[in-house]
């Protein structure tokens, strides 16, 4: 479902990071969350493409999906 966001044991302990790297998804989620811009994020990881951004913004919008019963 998510090409770009890897799991990997050995990796961060298994979190969810981009493309089996030390970069964790949430860090790069918490950096837009604080203002940060695109540009910023790829001048601060260079290893990151545009790509990389979106689709951890995309998986991070799919964790967030809930579902709420009325009681």
């Amino acid at each position: 479902m998510f090409e770009r966001i890897s799991f990997e044991p050995q990796i961060m302990g298994g979190r969810a990071c981009i493309r089996g790297m030390r970069i964790p998804v949430s860090v790069i989620v918490g950096q837009i969350a604080h203002g940060a811009t695109v540009e910023e994020i790829l001048q601060d990881y260079p290893d990151l493409t545009r790509e990389d951004i979106t689709e951890s913004l995309e998986y991070a919008a799919w964790l967030t999906q809930e579902e709420v019963h009325a009681v």
